[in-house]
């Protein structure tokens, strides 16, 4: 251990007791609340492709069921993988917008620990 230092202390200018400036956390928040924007705006787009989807596959397994044909079977197949994929890049947005919430949170809990304690 470095002279002068009691454990469990950090050296005085460790990241570790520094303040982040105000402006950098402002331009994350900025930054991740755009990022946030941008998730959503793509998350509502492929919702409303995964209903378009899970219609065709649907139609497609009731096409299937009725004319009994392996072309049928393998046309509602596909449909559904396709319908499954963009689910899971929907489920995998899902999983990236609550991530992005919770960095957000984590940068504004950051902002209002530095605030002066009698703002």
């Amino acid at each position: 251990m470095a002279p002068g230092l009691n454990p469990g202390s950090r050296p005085a200018g460790s990241p570790y007791t520094e303040r982040v400036p105000s402006s950098l956390l402002k331009r994350r928040l900025l930054d991740v609340a755009d990022r946030l924007k941008r998730q959503r705006a793509e998350l509502r787009v492929t919702e409303e492709q995964l209903r378009v989807l899970e219609d065709d596959a649907d139609d497609a397994r009731l096409r299937a069921l009725v004319s009994e044909t392996p072309l049928a079977d393998v046309e509602a197949r596909e449909a559904r993988r396709h319908a499954d994929a963009l689910a899971r890049h929907r489920d995998g947005l899902l999983r990236s917008v609550a991530d992005l919430i919770a960095e957000q949170d984590a940068v504004l809990d950051k902002m209002a620990s530095e605030l002066p304690a009698d703002a």
